[in-house]
């Protein structure tokens, strides 16, 4: 059974820093390309940072680049999200997503709040 398991989410004040981490399970996940995408109240889900199998591409969207780093430990099946100089506009449900070709699995999410 796939699962993957967002986790590190909270109420942080803007310029604050959280680090979400996602375990997985049921698959291979070293043959997966992992992503986060954040959803906010309203909005459509976007793509906010993605990393390839081996760890050596990445790619981010222009609202988080400096500020968000997304590493994985294939040893450990996991994916992380760095998120550094938080603001009110970063504040969103964040996905955790593997994909590989036609197989696309999602996490339930974790909660992000930036507020003062």
């Amino acid at each position: 059974q796939v699962q993957l398991v967002e986790s590190g989410g909270g109420l942080v004040q803007p310029g604050g820093s959280l680090r979400l981490s996602c375990g997985a399970s049921g698959f291979t996940f070293s043959w997966f390309a992992m992503s986060w995408y954040r959803q906010a109240p309203g909005k459509e889900r976007e793509l906010v940072a993605g990393i390839s199998r081996a760890g050596s591409t990445t790619n981010y969207a222009d609202s988080v680049k400096g500020r968000f780093t997304i590493s994985r430990d294939n040893a450990k099946n996991a994916v992380y999200l760095q998120m550094n100089s938080l603001k009110p506009e970063d504040t969103a449900v964040y996905y955790c997503n593997a994909r590989k070709y036609v197989e696309n699995y999602w996490g339930q999410g974790t909660q992000v709040t930036v507020s003062s």
